[in-house]
C-alpha cells in the first residue's frame, strides 16, 4: 500500500468518525442551553452548560495531544470519544434527578467528543503533501457537516424518544449522543488500525512544557496569528450560536424552527470547508482568515440588526457566522501546523485547541448575562468587537510578509 493511499483511506476513516461525532455533538448541544435552563430556571445560567462543554473541549485538547504524541493519534482519537460517551451518559442522569453541577460536569466529559472532531483535522495533515495541507484537513472538517445538520433536526424526536422512555423530553437527544460517540469510537479503533503507519507516529522528541509551546508559537508571526485567529472566531462563534436557541425560544420559535435555524449555523460551519482549505492552499492563509473575519462582521452586523422575531434574519446570521468560522479554522489550522517546528508541532496543535477553548468559555460565560441584561443585538455587537484586534494583526503579519519580513508557513 502506497503513502498516497494510506492517506486516503486515514481520510475516509477520519471523514466517517467526523460524521458520527457531529451527529453526537449537534444532538446534545442544540438542547444543551434549554435544558441548563430547564434545570435551574435562570436564562443567566443557561449558557453554563455550553461553557463547560467547551471548557471541557479545551483542557482535554492537553492531554489529548499528549497521548497523540506518545501513543498516536488511534489512541488519543479512541479516548477523546470514549469519555464523550460517558458524558452524553451522565448528561441524561442529570436531567433525570434535576441536577446542575452534574450537567455541567457531564458537559466537561462531552466535551471531549469535539476535542476527538477537532483533533482529528490535524492527524489528516500528518501525511498530507505540503501544498495539500488545508485542503486534507478541510476534508475532515466537511465530514462533520452531515453530522452536525442531522444531529439538531433529531431534536424532536429525540424528545419524543425521551418521552416514551420516561425520561424528560429534553435529555433525549442525548440518546443519539451515546449511540453516536459509540459508533465514532469504533470507527477509529477498528479503521485505524491497518493504518497506523501514517496516522500514528509517536515521537521520540523532548516534550515541551506548555509554557514553553506557547512562547514559541507567539515568537513565530504565522503562528501567533493562525492561534488567534482560530480562538477568536471560536469564541465569537459559542458566545453567539450557544444563546441563539434561547433568544429564539423567548421570541416565539419552536423546537422545530430552532433545530432548522441551528443546522443551517452548522451547514455554514462545514458544508464548505473544502472550498476554504482550497483558498488556503491557492490564495494564501492569511488571506483566507481575512476572508473569514470579513464575513464574521457581516454576520455580527446582521444579528445586532435583526428585529426579536426576525427568525429568518437570525438563521442568516448564524448561517455567516458558521461560514466566516469555517474560513478563520481551517486557514488558521494549516498555517499554525506548518509555521511551528516539527519538535512542537503536537504541543502546539493541543495548545490552539485549549486557547480557542479557554476563550470561547469565557464567551459563553458572560453570553447568557448578556443576553438577560442587554439582548441579543448587543451580544452580537460584543461578539464582533473581539474580532477587531485579530483584523489588525492580519494586516500587520500580510503587510510584514510582502515588505520581506520572514515568516514560516504563509
Amino acid at each position: 500500500m502506497t503513502a498516497a493511499s494510506l492517506q486516503r483511506g486515514t481520510l475516509w476513516v477520519l471523514v466517517i468518525s467526523n460524521v458520527l461525532g457531529g451527529v453526537a455533538v449537534a444532538s446534545g448541544f442544540a438542547v444543551a442551553a434549554l435544558l441548563a435552563e430547564n434545570i435551574s430556571g435562570s436564562t443567566s445560567l443557561a449558557g453554563l452548560v455550553a461553557t463547560s462543554t467547551t471548557l471541557g473541549a479545551a483542557v482535554l485538547a492537553v492531554p489529548l495531544a499528549k497521548l497523540a504524541r506518545s501513543r498516536g493519534r488511534r489512541i488519543s482519537l479512541t479516548a477523546g470519544y470514549l469519555i464523550a460517551v460517558a458524558g452524553a451518559l451522565l448528561s441524561i442522569v442529570a436531567a433525570q434527578i434535576d441536577s446542575l453541577l452534574l450537567l455541567l460536569v457531564a458537559g466537561c466529559l462531552f466535551g471531549s467528543g469535539s476535542a476527538a472532531n477537532l483533533q482529528s483535522r490535524y492527524a489528516a495533515t500528518d501525511a498530507a503533501a505540503p501544498d495539500r495541507v488545508a485542503s486534507s484537513l478541510s476534508m475532515v472538517v466537511w465530514g462533520t457537516t452531515i453530522g452536525v445538520v442531522v444531529g439538531p433536526n433529531l431534536t424532536g424526536i429525540g424528545g419524543s424518544l425521551g418521552s416514551s422512555l420516561g425520561m424528560l423530553a429534553l435529555a433525549g437527544p442525548y440518546i443519539f449522543s451515546v449511540a453516536a460517540f459509540t459508533l465514532a469510537l469504533a470507527t477509529v479503533w477498528f479503521g485505524l488500525r491497518r493504518l497506523q503507519q501514517v496516522t500514528v507516529r509517536p515521537t521520540t522528541l523532548e516534550r515541551q512544557p506548555l509554557k514553553t509551546t506557547f512562547r514559541r508559537v507567539m515568537a513565530i508571526p504565522n503562528a501567533r496569528l493562525g492561534l488567534l485567529a482560530i480562538a477568536t472566531a471560536h469564541a465569537v462563534m459559542v458566545g453567539v450560536m450557544s444563546m441563539t436557541p434561547v433568544h429564539l425560544r423567548h421570541h416565539g420559535a419552536s423546537l422545530t424552527i430552532v433545530g432548522f435555524v441551528i443546522s443551517g449555523h452548522v451547514a455554514g460551519m462545514y458544508a464548505l470547508s473544502p472550498v476554504m482549505g482550497f483558498l488556503a492552499d491557492r490564495i494564501g492563509r492569511i488571506q483566507t482568515i481575512g476572508i473569514g473575519l470579513t464575513i464574521l462582521t457581516a454576520a455580527m452586523t446582521v444579528a445586532a440588526l435583526a428585529p426579536d422575531d426576525a427568525h429568518s434574519l437570525t438563521a442568516t446570521a448564524l448561517v455567516l457566522l458558521g461560514l466566516g468560522w469555517s474560513a478563520c479554522l481551517v486557514a488558521g489550522s494549516a498555517l499554525l501546523s506548518r509555521s511551528v517546528p516539527e519538535d512542537i508541532r503536537t504541543s502546539a496543535q493541543g495548545l490552539s485547541d485549549l486557547t480557542m477553548g479557554v476563550l470561547a468559555s469565557i464567551a459563553g460565560t458572560a453570553a447568557g448575562p448578556v443576553l438577560a441584561q442587554l439582548g441579543f443585538h448587543w451580544l452580537a455587537v460584543l461578539c464582533g468587537m473581539l474580532l477587531v484586534p485579530v483584523a489588525v494583526l492580519a494586516l500587520a503579519t500580510a503587510r510584514n510578509q510582502y515588505s520581506g519580513t520572514p515568516a514560516a508557513g504563509g
